[in-house]
């Protein structure tokens, strides 16, 4: 068994001190979890994971049997994490935790409603689905308030905080130039700089590194799962060569890394069986089996290449700042290229650009319908902190608060109203 990483008494505080449980029954055994235990427990409960369930991942949660949904694959990242966290000494409900909670903060539509709410409060301080994420578990969620009413969010551990930060600074950076990916606005630094007291300038913590990862590893096995299921992808184009080129120029454009690295990568997968005989796919129990043996084989392949790399470097009983986890270069570049299979197919089918249209005039119509109704067409959740904003700008980001927590089928819902409310406008 691996010996775990000893954290300090400073990483699990939290903002506002627990209160004991009230309802038990006399002489009843006292609750025996941790604190990480704990924090991984309130993230589970919370109504903004299960929300995620109505969000899109790659294709929307209606498209197919079985798709993978933010949920879905939220539960996958989270379980790939616990392992490799377990396996290098770190928390694993600590890495299971940061796993669960790395996509909660995704609007409707995932990065295309992202980028289509960012459009929509530019004025008011933008929109990033990583700091909407530590809003999430630090305000929006109801779950602690101080005695003078404010909301502590889920109330979590330094620790816990921490590894939710996939990019651990504000929106600014030293020179005054706006950073594209962040893990807190401005209102939020505060809260930030709490959970990192103590950690190095603009470094990830070892268990924030271990969720990024697993996401990587999530999204190009199971997403290309998903997209040989619903036939939106098939993995003929790595015996294509002239289409495969074209993919590598993309990937490399869209997720770092070089062309001939990809190339490589995609002649390292030809050369794998499992690989080849998904390729043949046709929908039989052989084939089924077949292809969930393949991904099996492939999240194995990458979690245990960065676990040895990581445990030859550094050793063992790693957590928080006392290692980095090391990704091999090969697998990386493999990881990449299934990435680039997985998003850029699915991403460049017409009908699905057209559908991105529309999820797009969806979202600005529904947000300029709660901001013309202000208080009274918010949810009552979101009403008092509406009420008490001192300005457009922080009204604003209480509508964004709103449109960014509806699940894709109530953001569909309120559209319909707002679109009969702008025909009698008009």
């Amino acid at each position: 068994m691996v010996e775990r990483y000893a954290y300090s008494a400073q990483e699990v505080e939290r903002r506002f001190p627990l209160t004991a449980k009230r309802l038990g029954l006399d002489g009843a055994v006292p609750d025996g979890r941790d604190a990480f235990d704990r924090d991984r427990a309130r993230v589970l409960h919370s109504a903004a994971l299960r929300r995620l369930a109505d969000k899109t991942q790659v294709v929307g949660p209606g498209s197919g049997d079985t798709p993978r949904t933010r949920l879905t694959h939220s539960l996958e990242v989270a379980q790939i994490a616990r392992g490799i966290g377990k396996t290098l000494g770190a928390d694993p409900d600590l890495t299971e935790l940061a796993g669960l909670s790395h996509d909660i903060g995704h609007p409707p539509y995932g990065h295309n409603g992202e980028r289509a709410l960012n459009d929509a409060a530019q004025a008011y301080g933008g929109f990033e689905g990583n700091a909407q994420t530590l809003r999430i578990l630090t305000r929006l969620e109801p779950k602690t308030l101080g005695e003078d009413g404010r909301s502590y969010g889920l109330n979590l551990t330094r620790a816990s905080i921490d590894a939710a930060c996939k990019y651990p600074w504000g929106p600014v950076d030293e020179q005054g130039n706006n950073r594209r990916k962040y893990s807190a606005y401005e209102d939020d630094l505060e809260i930030l700089k709490w959970a990192r007291i103590g950690a190095p300038a603009g470094k990830k913590c070892l268990e924030a590194q271990i969720m990024d990862w697993s996401d990587d590893v999530a999204y190009s096995v199971h997403d290309v799962e998903d997209g040989i299921l619903s036939g939106r992808i098939t993995l003929d184009v790595l015996w294509d060569l002239v289409e495969l080129a074209a993919l590598a120029e993309k990937g490399a454009h869209a997720f770092g890394g070089e062309p001939e690295e990809l190339l490589d990568a995609a002649d390292r997968l030809r050369r794998m069986t499992l690989v080849a005989r998904a390729a043949d796919f046709g929908g039989t129990l052989d084939d089924l089996v077949a292809l969930k043996a393949m991904t099996s084989e492939l999240v194995s392949r990458f979690v245990t290449a960065c676990v040895t790399a990581t445990r030859k470097k550094f050793g063992l009983r790693l957590g928080r700042y006392a290692a980095d986890l090391v990704i091999p270069a090969q697998v990386q570049a493999e990881v990449t290229l299934l990435k680039s299979v997985a998003v850029l197919y699915v991403m460049d089918e017409q009908n699905h650009l057209s559908e991105q249209e529309r999820q797009r005039d969806r979202i600005f119509r529904v947000t300029e319908y709660l901001w013309q109704g202000g208080e009274g067409a918010l949810d009552p959740l979101f009403r008092a902190w509406f009420t008490e904003a001192e300005d457009d700008s922080a009204r604003m980001r209480v509508v964004i608060d709103q449109v960014a927590s509806l699940t894709e089928s109530r953001l569909e819902r309120l559209d319909r109203v707002a679109s009969g409310v702008s025909a009698a406008w008009a």
